[in-house]
């Protein structure tokens, strides 16, 4: 992959190995996208802040061109593959381009013990929200990607298991995430359930 890849800035972000379906619609996308399929190449997926753009993004491939429109407009399913450092922004093109390095974790393994802690409570959550967790497609040596993408969590969160470079840390990060919000659901769905049941607050 060249240094300069076409930027796709969303309110979002995105994990290797998480899918992320697109309607594309805007013309400068149109053309962006078209050349991406073109030249069977990524791009980048990079979340769009306030103030510019987040340091650290993710390639995505084009998986699957759902529906293409009479007006040019395209449903596309793409999924993430690679990290990337974002250097500089270049903007002589109608859509952004941007310099990148691509990232790889340092070495390191996370332990079964917080492996099975956190799918353990992942599947609490999802449980939570009356999902069943399914793991057959997850890579164990990237696994706390495979639990956080599935789940519509918090994007700055997000952002800050994208930005780290070491998986026993994800796992860890992620493992202290879970334990704090479930409670948290757990307390609001009781009042909940509390309040509508009889219109009283006990």
């Amino acid at each position: 992959m060249d240094a300069l890849i076409p930027l796709f800035p969303l309110d979002v972000v995105l994990f290797p190995g998480a899918p992320l379906p697109l309607h594309i619609f805007e013309p400068r996308y149109k053309e962006m996208i078209g050349e991406c399929l073109a030249q069977h190449r990524p791009f980048g997926v990079i979340r769009a802040l306030e103030q510019g753009l987040a340091e650290v993004g993710c390639t995505a491939e084009i998986v699957t061109v759902v529906k293409e429109y009479e007006d040019g407009r395209l449903d596309l399913v793409t999924e993430g593959r690679r990290r990337f450092e974002l250097l500089r922004v270049n903007e002589e093109r109608p859509f952004l381009r941007g310099e990148i390095i691509l990232l790889d974790d340092e070495p390191g393994t996370t332990t079964q013990q917080d492996r099975s802690r956190a799918i353990e409570l992942h599947a609490q959550l999802l449980g939570i929200a009356g999902a069943k967790q399914d793991l057959s497609a997850a890579d164990m040596s990237a696994l706390s990607f495979s639990l956080a993408g599935t789940l519509p969590l918090d994007l700055d969160f997000k952002q800050k298991l994208l930005a780290l470079r070491s998986e026993p840390e994800r796992l860890l990060l992620l493992i202290q995430y879970f334990e704090t919000v479930i409670p948290n659901i757990q307390r609001a769905l009781h009042a909940r359930q509390k309040a509508g049941g009889n219109g009283h607050v006990h």
